[in-house]
């Protein structure tokens, strides 16, 4: 399974506002820019947070994002539902009731040691994304790096002008 580069950008995102004043909103022109990352694009991938009650969008001259919800609210599954959708990354198309002995009436989803395998896999990752917050990663990361949180705020700073 690969997810789209979007996930990333706006795990990124989220974790560099946890860094920011709550009520400051960061564009999504400065947020591109910390990365070097399209703005329109990354635009769309804060708009589908936006949609997802994890973002906040203020217009205005001085508008832009912010957190919506506190960070120890906000899943990594959150994030990577906002923009992937709720569709499971493995989908069961019962191809054995077309094989040797296959029965039109079975429901091979429930049947199928592969299509059940996959489910299983896939219900520990979420499982295990929806265990994580945004405030788990950015902690980790100050205590990795402590300089991370100041560095944050002073490089949105030198974007501001």
């Amino acid at each position: 399974m690969r997810m789209n580069e979007g996930v990333e950008w706006a795990l990124h995102s989220c974790v560099n506002m946890t860094w920011l004043d709550p009520e400051e909103a960061v564009t999504a022109k400065r947020l591109a820019a910390f990365y070097e990352l399209p703005a329109a694009y990354l635009n769309k991938q804060l708009q589908s947070l936006v949609k997802a009650g994890i973002l906040t969008s203020i217009s205005g001259p001085r508008g832009g994002f912010r957190l919506a919800k506190r960070p120890d609210q906000i899943t990594l599954l959150d994030i990577v539902t906002a923009i992937e959708g709720r569709e499971d990354a493995f989908r069961c198309e019962s191809i054995l009731r077309k094989g040797p002995g296959g029965k039109p009436e079975v429901d091979y989803r429930a049947h199928c040691e592969v299509s059940m395998t996959m489910r299983e896999a896939e219900l520990a990752w979420r499982r295990d994304l929806a265990g994580k917050t945004i405030a788990d990663i950015a902690a980790t990361v100050a205590r990795k790096y402590p300089e991370a949180p100041d560095g944050t705020r002073a490089r949105f700073a030198a974007l501001r002008g």
